[in-house]
């Protein structure tokens, strides 16, 4: 089971130096044999008794030139510009296979980064050692014990990460309370309501910090491209996305904790995320929520624990359906925040109704997939708009309102 593990590292100026000179070299390596690429194969094509080009042949190219043309290639590890070779042969294998698009040249701030293997540096502690520059301080200790991979150093927001991958065995992490299963309902006004009443707002990060968002924005568009001031201002609006977004994750993480440690059952929907985006007014507090990093985190934390996520079909009517009865509404507007069921006589907050309804769904799943009787599949569609089921960005409190 391979996990990757990214950590910050603490470099001194010289060591900052030299990774951003490493980066540079593989950047380099990867531009270099994509060009190379594309003119062998234009030969190939002219003359087909021309060797079709592959990354094997231009690593052996590049090891045979690189002594004369670029000796500043061997001031840093040998691992840099093979492993930017071996990625740009993955990257060709995912384009004819129709998994990804053609490969670009990669770009100076961008991508910034480069790949070790494991015979070319090790962990020590809270160090990290690194060809040719020595060790390097991390802020944490390696958490995963296995048999270490491969490591990628990379540069974003200005600070400098490594991110080690890990071939461990299974994760065994204390199995789930016995608090059974539950349901979980995602919207807006608030990230998460279970089906037990709880319900929690998120950090809403980007509407938080919005305002100096665009302020930044304004003053870097200001600037004179290229001058010192618009480095500096760029590098501090880079800094900002990324405080959001790490915001946004430890919530996510913290809350995605706190449900897989309790429950073994988890059901929850089939969002079309996707779609969902394309609505103008509602795209920006969507995009804030992270819903597809909530769905991940569950999936492999409760994987961890021995319990299952059971993902319901996106149109599963849980908000409109009466988790007392089974009555199934034909109209539910969103801006109806709760209703009263006609046949029992039932009222529902709609969001922990359709929270309920997913839980008990989840059940269901769980006990036919076991030998009982489910409820059955539901009819796939070919075409999958966005579900009008979310809600209006409205203002919440902070706190769990459970």
């Amino acid at each position: 089971m391979l996990i990757a593990h990214r950590i910050a590292l603490d470099p001194n100026n010289m060591q900052a130096t030299h990774l951003a000179r490493a980066a540079g070299v593989a950047r380099f390596a990867y531009n270099w044999a994509l060009a190379e690429w594309k003119r062998q194969f234009a030969a190939h094509q002219a003359d087909p008794a021309l060797p079709t080009p592959s990354q094997f042949a231009l690593r052996r190219q590049l090891n045979a030139i690189k002594r004369e043309q670029f000796p500043w290639m061997l001031e840093v590890s040998k691992c840099a510009p093979q492993m930017a070779i071996i990625q740009l042969g993955e990257a060709f294998r995912n384009f004819f296979a129709r998994r990804a698009r053609y490969p670009r040249f990669r770009r100076k701030g961008k991508h910034d980064r480069f790949t070790l293997t494991n015979d070319q540096f090790r962990v020590e502690g809270k160090r990290i050692h690194i060809p040719k520059l020595g060790y390097v301080r991390m802020r944490e200790q390696l958490r995963f014990a296995g048999h270490v991979v491969s490591a990628t150093i990379s540069r974003h927001a200005g600070r400098w990460y490594a991110s080690i991958n890990v071939d461990t065995p299974e994760i065994s992490m204390p199995p789930a309370e016995n608090q059974g299963a539950v349901g979980v309902d995602l919207g807006v006004t608030r990230l998460v309501t279970l089906s037990t009443g709880e319900a929690f707002t998120g950090p809403k990060a980007l509407g938080a910090l919005l305002e100096r968002l665009r302020r930044l924005g304004r003053s870097l568009s200001r600037k004179v491209k290229g001058s010192r001031n618009w480095s500096r201002t760029k590098l501090a609006l880079a800094r900002l996305h990324a405080r959001i977004g790490n915001v946004r994750r430890e919530d996510l993480h913290l809350l995605t904790d706190y449900i897989t440690r309790r429950f073994h059952t988890i059901g929850i929907e089939d969002l079309n995320v996707k779609g969902m985006l394309g609505n103008r007014r509602l795209s920006r507090a969507i995009a804030d929520m992270g819903f597809y990093e909530l769905r991940r985190q569950l999936q492999y934390k409760t994987a961890w624990r021995g319990g299952e996520v059971v993902v319901v079909d996106r149109w599963y009517p849980s908000s409109k359906m009466c988790s007392t009865c089974g009555h199934r509404l034909e109209q539910l507007a969103l801006e109806v925040r709760d209703w009263t069921c006609p046949d029992c006589g039932a009222h529902h907050d709609r969001d922990v109704n359709a929270a309920i309804n997913l839980k008990n769904l989840a059940v269901s799943s769980t006990v036919s997939a076991c030998g009982g009787a489910g409820p059955g599949p539901v009819r796939e569609h070919r075409a999958k708009p966005a579900p009008g089921k979310q809600e209006s960005n409205g203002k919440a409190p902070l706190s769990n309102n459970g």
